[in-house]
C-alpha cells in the first residue's frame, strides 16, 4: 500500500454500510462479538451466515478472514473490489474475493467512530500464527491498554513514537493541533499514512520515517506517547519489527526514559508502555530510580511481573512457534527457549515487570517528585484522569498547612472490622472507588480527621478539636499528623 488515493471511496463506502463499532456488535450479540475478541469466529459466521447485507459482508470479509462471493463483495464495496485489489488490501478472483489487509471499526473512549487497517489478525480458529519481520499490528490489547493510559487534555503538538498502524496517532489527533509519528517499518509507514487519510486526518497527522526520536531531533512536543518494541530479548535472530527493538535487554525503554525529557515543553507529558529487568537481588524500583530524569516529575506502575519461564513462552507463542499454534516444530521451540531463557540466565534477569512509566516536565525549580509503585489491583479505566490528577495532587500536598481547608473526596469510603458488640473497630480502612481505587488503613485520629473535613474547618482547628476530644497534646498531634494529611492529598484521598 503506497497510495492514500483509495481513502476517501473505502471511507464513504465503509459508511455508507454502517461498518461501525456499535452496528457490528448489534449484529454480532454480546456472545459472538466476545468469541471474536477471543479469536474464535464460529459465533459470528453463525450470526453472519443468512444476513447478505454489506455490514455482514464486510464482517465476514475483513473481521473473520473469510473468502466472500464476488458479487456480495461487489455490493458492500461498491466500485471498488479490483481497485482495493490492485493496492494490495483484497485478493480477487473470478468469484470470490477475500482480504489481504484487516480492515475494522473502532470506538475510542471519548465517543469517537474509527476505522484501523492493518495486518489480518494471526491465530483465528488456531491457525498458524506465521508472522513476516514487518508485521504491522492492529489494535491490541497493548495499544487499548496505552490508549486508556494518554491524558486527553487539549494540546498544541504530539509525538507517536513508534506509530505502527497508526492508533495512537489517531487518537492524538483528537486532542492536539498537530500530530507526528515516527517508525523504521516502511509497510507500517504506508499503512499508517492510509488509516490517517481514511479518518480524514492526514491533515493533523504526519508521518515520518527513522528510528525513535531521530526523526524529530530538534522538537519538543507537548504529548508523548509510546508503545515502543519492549520485548526483552537476547536481540539475536530475526527481528520482529513491531515488537523486538534489536537492542538487548531493557535497553529500549531506557533509552525512551532517558531521551524524552529533551522532547518535552514545559508542562509536557510522556506516556510509555513497557517491560523492564527484575534483577536478583535489587529492587525493580531502585534499577528504575537510576534511569529517571532530574527535570521530570515521574510515575511509575507496575502492574505485573512475570518469571522468565512464563515470559519466554508468552512471546514465543505470539510469534508462533509453539508447536501448538501449527508453525513450528517442537525441536525448533526447544531451542528457542532454551536459548532465551539461558540468556535471561545469563543476564541475572530474575522476573520480567510490566507497567506504566509516566515522565511530567513540569517546569518547577527544585527537586523532582517520583513515586514508584507496585499496583497489580484492578483500576478504574480510562486511567489517564488519575496520571492527571496525581500531578495536582503531588503539588497540592508539597503546600499543605494548618490554614488548608480541604474536603474528603467524593468517592472515598469508610471500612471498620472487629468483634461484634466491640465499642471501637480494631481495622479502619479508607478506600477510593475510583481512579486507582487506593486504600489506606488509619488510626482513629485520622478517620477523626478526614471525617470532619468538609471544606468549613481548617486543618488545625480540626487537629485542635480532635486533641480535646480524646484528651491528647495538640502540638505533638500536628507534628504527628500534618505528615499524614499531607500524605492524604497526595494519595487523593483529601483534596482543596
Amino acid at each position: 500500500m503506497t497510495s492514500t488515493d483509495l481513502a476517501a471511496p473505502l471511507r464513504d463506502a465503509l459508511d455508507a454500510a454502517d461498518f461501525r463499532y456499535d452496528a457490528v456488535a448489534a449484529l454480532l450479540g454480546d456472545a459472538a462479538h466476545q468469541a471474536l475478541s477471543r479469536n474464535e469466529t464460529a459465533p459470528a459466521r453463525r450470526r453472519t451466515g443468512e444476513d447478505g447485507s454489506p455490514l455482514s459482508t464486510l464482517i465476514r470479509l475483513f473481521l473473520l478472514q473469510e473468502a466472500v462471493e464476488r458479487e456480495a463483495a461487489e455490493a458492500a464495496l461498491p466500485g471498488l473490489v479490483d481497485r482495493l485489489g490492485a493496492a494490495g488490501i483484497l485478493l480477487t478472483g473470478v468469484g470470490e474475493v477475500a482480504a489481504r489487509l484487516d480492515c475494522r471499526p473502532y470506538a475510542t473512549a471519548e465517543g469517537d467512530d474509527l476505522w484501523v487497517v492493518s495486518d489480518l489478525t494471526p491465530g483465528l480458529d488456531g491457525s498458524p500464527t506465521n508472522v513476516s519481520g514487518d508485521y504491522v499490528l492492529g489494535i491490541s490489547q497493548a495499544s487499548s491498554s496505552l490508549a486508556q493510559l494518554t491524558l486527553r487534555e487539549d494540546v498544541g503538538t504530539a509525538l507517536d513514537l513508534g506509530t505502527g498502524c497508526g492508533v495512537q496517532a489517531l487518537h492524538l489527533a483528537a486532542h492536539s493541533d498537530h500530530v507526528v509519528g515516527t517508525d523504521v517499518n516502511a509497510r507500517a509507514l504506508a499503512i499508517a499514512r492510509f488509516n490517517a487519510a481514511l479518518n480524514e486526518l492526514d491533515d493533523k497527522i504526519e508521518i515520518r520515517d527513522g528510528s525513535f526520536f531521530e526523526p524529530v531531533a530538534d522538537q519538543r512536543f507537548d504529548l508523548i506517547a509510546t508503545n515502543p518494541p519492549f520485548v526483552i530479548s537476547p536481540a539475536t535472530g530475526e527481528r520482529l519489527v513491531y515488537r523486538d527493538s534489536g537492542l538487548p535487554g531493557d535497553r529500549v525503554v531506557e533509552h525512551i526514559v532517558r531521551t524524552a525529557p529533551r522532547h518535552l515543553n514545559d508542562g509536557g507529558w510522556c506516556q510509555i508502555l513497557a517491560n523492564w529487568v527484575i534483577e536478583e537481588g535489587r529492587g525493580w524500583d531502585e534499577r528504575l530510580s537510576g534511569w529517571l530524569p532530574e527535570d521530570c516529575d515521574a510515575f511509575v506502575v507496575q502492574r505485573e511481573i512475570l518469571d522468565p519461564a512464563a515470559y519466554v513462552e508468552l512471546w514465543l507463542k505470539d510469534s508462533g512457534h509453539h508447536p501448538s499454534t501449527g508453525a513450528g516444530s517442537t525441536a525448533d521451540y526447544l531451542r528457542r527457549y532454551d536459548t532465551w531463557l539461558s540468556w535471561l540466565t545469563d543476564q541475572g534477569v530474575a522476573g520480567i515487570g510490566f507497567g506504566w512509566i509516566n515522565l511530567h516536565r513540569s517546569g518547577r525549580s527544585g527537586a523532582p517528585r517520583t513515586e514508584l509503585v507496585e499496583w497489580p489491583y484492578d483500576v478504574e479505566q480510562p486511567i489517564a484522569p488519575a496520571i492527571g490528577a496525581w500531578a495536582r495532587q503531588r503539588a497540592a500536598a508539597a503546600q499543605v498547612s494548618e490554614q488548608d481547608h480541604l474536603r474528603v473526596r467524593v468517592d472515598v469510603i469508610q471500612e471498620t472490622q472487629g468483634p461484634v458488640g466491640a465499642e471501637d473497630p480494631s481495622t479502619i480502612v479508607l478506600r477510593q472507588q475510583h481512579g486507582f481505587r487506593r486504600a489506606r488503613r488509619a488510626d482513629t485520629v485520622t478517620a477523626a480527621v478526614v471525617g470532619a473535613c468538609d471544606g468549613d474547618l481548617s486543618v488545625g482547628q480540626i487537629l485542635d478539636a480532635v486533641a480535646d476530644l480524646l484528651a491528647r497534646d495538640p502540638a505533638s498531634l500536628r507534628e504527628v499528623y500534618l505528615p499524614e494529611i499531607a500524605e492524604l492529598v497526595a494519595e487523593g484521598f483529601l483534596e482543596r
